[in-house]
């Protein structure tokens, strides 16, 4: 019976061996950092999206009067959700690419394709890639920054809730938590001499407690969680792009040409 069962074996054997080997050259860090940079792409695009929509009803319900305060806020966030429709498709091709440049240049490619020859079209590509997405981080690193700033006046604004309900609770009939005031002229959301532009008092705690402050607040976190998501794949993206350099140097160096 062993001589019927050894071509079967052989063959099992040779469909096992052949995986190991197609998984030995998948490019991992490339392949983490592209299923990071998709979810933290979605993320920021999708909830940056809506957040921006909410931000302008917010703003034109409680802190402006008159539709010249705010023209410029909602023009600067109609064009930015343009934008954003833009930075999904580029950030999907473009991590198409680095895959594609990660499964081309991986030392396990070479390894299971045979002997390796650099070209020098080749290297000029990757490093193309390396410089690219070098400059690409540094330019999300200030976007990852700029979203911070929405996080940063929604988390004010909820802690100035707060404070007032405390003050609510613990101070005498003199009122004085009316003075406690949120200004969105302050983060240049309005301009100065929009009107009012500011909520004091228990106005401002009965913003706090609307269902748009509460999405949009949860929104622009995730929009901040995207984009350091997507900040994240980008450095991935640089530590393999440069290792994928170094490796087709170090053969070029060697003499191997095509």
């Amino acid at each position: 019976m062993f001589p019927v069962r050894q071509p079967w074996l052989c063959k099992a054997l040779g469909c096992y061996d052949c995986c190991i080997r197609c998984l030995g050259a998948v490019p991992y860090p490339s392949l983490v950092a592209t299923l990071l940079c998709f979810a933290g792409i979605a993320l920021f695009c999708g909830c940056g999206h809506e957040a921006l929509a909410n931000t302008e009803v917010l703003v034109e319900t409680y802190f402006a009067r008159n539709i010249q305060d705010y023209v410029i806020l909602a023009s600067f966030i109609k064009y930015f959700q343009y934008v954003i429709y833009g930075l999904a498709s580029f950030f999907f091709l473009y991590c198409i690419l680095l895959l594609a440049e990660g499964f081309y240049t991986t030392s396990a490619v070479k390894q299971t394709f045979g002997e390796f020859r650099s070209t020098r079209c080749g290297r000029c590509l990757s490093l193309t890639f390396l410089i690219l997405t070098y400059f690409l981080a540094v330019i999300w690193l200030g976007v990852f920054a700029f979203t911070a700033i929405p996080v940063f006046f929604f988390f004010n604004m909820a802690h100035t809730c707060h404070t007032i309900n405390m003050l609510v609770e613990t101070t005498s009939p003199m009122n004085q938590h009316g003075w406690v005031c949120m200004d969105a002229r302050q983060y240049g959301l309005l301009p100065w001499n929009a009107m009012p532009g500011k909520a004091c008092g228990m106005t401002l705690v009965s913003i706090c407690k609307t269902e748009e402050f509460f999405m949009t607040y949860d929104l622009y976190i995730a929009a901040f969680a995207g984009a350091g998501i997507a900040l994240l794949a980008l450095f991935l993206y640089v530590v393999a792009t440069t290792y994928n350099y170094a490796v087709l140097r170090f053969l070029g160096r060697k003499g191997l040409r095509c």
